[in-house]
């Protein structure tokens, strides 16, 4: 299984960016997929997820001005993320995991992730 992120980048507070995690060599239909990233110095941390049903699941922090979605088409799945602020800026990582639990509504914690991408880095700045 590979995951590559693009799209990251430089970007001013309100401004918007949309990553792309482009899925090859994936198998299994019984799966959830996600975004999390990781500050210098914190933690990594759930963003936006698809978990049981093709229902999303989006951090408070970031609700209503981040949003997931996936398009089976062409194995991608994107974050759109709009009204950026500082405290955004991170590397965003696309993860899978591939022992998903049944009837979950909750993200999935990053122990539970079988694989990652490389990331791809936000900077929110003026």
């Amino acid at each position: 299984v590979q995951l590559k992120e693009s799209g990251g980048g430089p970007v001013q507070p309100g401004g918007s960016l949309q990553l792309s995690c482009a899925i090859s060599r994936l198998s299994s239909e019984n799966y959830y997929m996600g975004w999390f990233r990781q500050a210098p110095g914190g933690a990594r941390e759930g963003v936006a997820q698809v978990v049981s049903g093709g229902v999303t699941v989006v951090a408070d922090s970031v609700k209503v001005r981040f949003t997931i979605s996936k398009d089976n088409a062409v194995n991608t799945l994107y974050l759109q993320m709009n009204n950026l602020k500082p405290e955004d800026t991170a590397m965003y990582y696309c993860a899978l995991d591939l022992r998903p639990i049944p009837r979950r509504s909750t993200m999935f914690e990053p122990r539970e992730v079988d694989y990652w991408g490389q990331g791809t880095q936000v900077t929110v700045s003026s």
